[in-house]
């Protein structure tokens, strides 16, 4: 292959794509470059307007727009009474797809023992004040049924123990080391309605 730096770089960050290696990468940049102007003068363009213009809401820890705010927390017009914890983006969508479920999201940005991430960097804090605030009645944790996630889930229930709220977790169906955003429609739809009070066992 030519030793071309440009070309290189971008290799090395494709293949940084969730489920792309540097074989695929290669492909998709040889595919670019024969269709610059239908492909990379349009993608480049908006991937520049996405970094100076979408961000991470601080509040709930959706995607934001910067010049019409949050639709997930700010913006909605009707209220509700319950916030879905997820660990991320992925995960949210996956359960607007499935339509079981009408409420606030609340996204953690990983958990707690994942890579590079300590608690303190979660919207752990920030869900507290939104259950204070928005006089939530429900919390329902739709962590993933992995070490982690269950890990998470536990400190999200002892950091709202003093608050009065109902916790709920997705009932099974949910198979054990599974992530939420691999999960069918189907089994997102069994898990959410027969959820169930989330206790320490």
């Amino acid at each position: 292959m030519q030793n071309i730096s440009e070309i290189e770089e971008l290799i090395k960050l494709i293949s940084k794509l969730p489920g792309l290696g540097p074989r695929s990468a290669k492909r998709i940049v040889l595919k670019m470059i024969n269709n610059r102007e239908e492909i990379i003068r349009p993608m480049a363009k908006n991937l520049a307007e996405v970094y100076k213009n979408i961000s991470r809401c601080k509040t709930c820890g959706s995607l934001k727009s910067n010049t019409n705010g949050c639709n997930n927390c700010e913006n909605i017009k009707q209220k509700y009474n319950k916030i879905c914890v997820v660990e991320n983006i992925a995960d949210q969508w996956s359960i607007e797809a499935s339509s079981i479920y009408q409420g606030y999201f609340h996204i953690l940005g990983g958990t707690i023992s994942s890579n590079n991430i300590n608690r303190d960097e979660l919207l752990i804090g920030a869900l507290i004040e939104r259950v204070k605030k928005e006089a939530i009645e429900e919390v329902i944790l739709a962590t993933s049924a992995t070490i982690e996630g269950q890990t998470t889930a536990f400190y999200i229930q002892d950091s709202l123990k003093n608050i009065n709220v109902k916790i709920s977790k997705l009932a099974q169906g949910l198979p054990v080391g599974g992530e939420i955003e691999s999960l069918d429609d189907g089994t997102l739809i069994y898990a959410f309605k027969n959820r169930n009070s989330f206790t320490k066992d």
